[in-house]
């Protein structure tokens, strides 16, 4: 529901943050996550903080590190770097422009440059450690999914036949977060590990990491 954001818990829980950052709705959040992905989100307690963070995120010097469960045997590493756009027959869904070759206007569209690397696997799925050089909406699972691999549990992005392990969400979460941090200008880096849903499929599954 609505009401059950992250957005509404801060403006409760530390109404101060209403006067921090683009608007009430947003209270000093730098920046955001899809509904179902889990892990760090940057949320800055003054407007100044905000601003300086907002420069780094601009400036893509934060770095935004995820773990990701995907369909298929993927490489050892890579990279995807198609363009994003929205979806004109779907208002939900983002889209990988994967030719610039057309007979209509161009669409709107966003530079996007994903890298990844297998940490494991079994014969159908790969674990992956995923960064975001950009961060346009959705950018991971469309990037993924174009690329043939899926994000498990993915509605939106993956095949409505694919298991989903029990999952009710997607399973994508936002592992490491790493900044200047805006008053000491000193490096700063933020963890956070698996939650217990994610990690009991990776045990069913016996998947190391």
């Amino acid at each position: 529901r609505d009401s059950q954001t992250l957005a509404n818990f801060l403006a409760a829980r530390r109404p101060e943050l209403l006067a921090v950052g683009k608007s009430k709705w947003e209270p000093g959040l730098v920046h955001r996550l899809d509904r179902e992905t889990s892990g760090l989100v940057l949320i800055a307690k003054s407007q100044a903080s905000f601003e300086q963070l907002r420069i780094q995120l601009r400036g893509r010097q934060i770095k935004k590190t995820y773990w990701g469960l995907v369909w298929g045997a993927t490489a050892a590493r890579g990279s995807v770097s198609y363009p994003l756009a929205h979806d004109a027959q779907d208002r939900r869904r983002m889209r990988a422009v994967v030719s610039s070759r057309t007979r209509t206007r161009p669409q709107k569209s966003w530079q996007a440059l994903t890298r990844f690397r297998k940490i494991n696997s079994t014969q159908r799925l790969s674990l992956l450690e995923i960064e975001m050089e950009t961060g346009v909406t959705h950018q991971i699972r469309v990037h993924l999914a174009t690329i043939g691999h899926p994000i498990v549990g993915d509605r939106l992005y993956g095949s409505q036949d694919l298991e989903t392990f029990g999952l009710p969400r997607h399973f994508l979460h936002a592992h490491r977060l790493e900044l200047q941090h805006p008053l000491s200008g000193r490096t700063v880096k933020f963890e956070t590990g698996w939650p217990g849903e994610l990690q009991e499929v990776l045990k069913r599954l016996r998947l190391e990491y």
